[in-house]
C-alpha cells in the first residue's frame, strides 16, 4: 500500500512539477490570433449591415465597405504578413 502511495506521488510530481519541460511546448504558446478575429469580424459586419441599416442605404453599404476593410486588414495579418 506504501508502494502504491509512492508510486502515486512520484507519478504526480513528474506530471505536475513546473520544471518538467513539455515535450511541445511551441504548442502551448498562446497564438496571436488578432488577424483571425478581424476577418470573423468583417465577415460580421457584412452580414448583419444590410439587416440592421435596411432603412439608410448609405450607411448600410458603408458599413458593407467597413467590413471588407476589416477582413482585408485581418487577412493581410493572418495570411500575407506571414509569408514575408
Amino acid at each position: 500500500m506504501i508502494l502504491v502511495g509512492k508510486r502515486l506521488h512520484k507519478l504526480y510530481t513528474v506530471m505536475f512539477n513546473k520544471r518538467t519541460a513539455l515535450a511541445h511546448s511551441e504548442h502551448n504558446k498562446p497564438r496571436k490570433s488578432g488577424g483571425f478575429f478581424l476577418i470573423i469580424l468583417g465577415a460580421l459586419i457584412f452580414m448583419l449591415a444590410p439587416i440592421t441599416f435596411s432603412e439608410s442605404p448609405q450607411t448600410g453599404i458603408g458599413f458593407i465597405v467597413l467590413g471588407f476593410i476589416v477582413g482585408g486588414i485581418g487577412f493581410y495579418l493572418n495570411f500575407i504578413k506571414k509569408r514575408k
